[in-house]
């Protein structure tokens, strides 16, 4: 069955006010884990936040992944990280972080890029982007298919990315995605996250196949 992968807002300004938010989503439903992706801020603002949000996260099982940083997820006891294509090679990440911790790669719309991922040992794979997104401008739009050729030949999971929202997501759902990444379609969402993660569980229960662990 598909299961929610939370990612971050871009910026937490104030990250004891955003774990509010991440508290009513994570009591929202499922969630097998949460990705802490900030981007062009100091290290101190990704530590500050780590420290606060990590340990919700944590004490409700859900997995805490650092974006682009495998030193600061070592350094700040995260549960993995996630590699872009411009970020690092998945073997240098899987160096810093060691056996223990999740490595999960981006592949974009690249099947080469995923098989190699895979092969080299990563946890997961990441496609995308299905759908324009406010968080990320699209470079490479990704096909349904994609997802659907992935889950019937590999056993490593693969995650859907890009724009996706209770709205859209059904397609992806039944192509057999193991877990659909989510930003703004959870802390954007209109009756707000609780409830957001709560109608993402109902069509992973009503649509979902795929089975996995992040």
């Amino acid at each position: 069955m598909t299961r929610l992968y939370l990612i971050s807002p871009a910026r937490i300004e104030h990250p004891s006010i955003f774990a509010d938010d991440l508290r009513a989503a994570l009591d929202g439903g499922d969630v097998a884990a949460f990705q802490l992706r900030l981007k062009d801020v100091p290290d101190e603002a990704i530590i500050r936040a780590a420290d606060t949000l990590r340990p919700i996260c944590q004490q409700r099982g859900v997995a805490f992944i650092l974006n682009d940083r495998p030193d600061l997820a070592v350094k700040l006891d995260c549960d993995g990280v996630h590699v872009g294509q411009d970020d690092m090679p998945y073997a240098e990440a899987r160096r810093i972080v060691g056996p223990d911790r999740q490595v999960g790669v981006t592949s974009k719309a690249s099947r080469h890029l995923a098989m190699e991922a895979a092969e080299a040992g990563a946890d997961y794979v990441a496609f995308g982007a299905f759908f324009s997104s406010s968080t990320k401008p699209v470079t490479t739009p990704a096909e349904i298919e994609i997802v659907e050729w992935w889950s019937s030949l590999m056993e490593v999971p693969c995650v859907a990315i890009g724009g996706i929202t209770v709205e859209n997501c059904r397609p992806l759902i039944e192509a057999g995605a193991d877990f659909l990444a989510v930003s703004g379609g959870v802390w954007s969402y209109k009756d707000g996250p609780q409830a957001a993660v709560r109608a993402f569980n109902e069509l992973f229960a009503a649509y979902g196949s795929a089975d996995g662990e992040p």
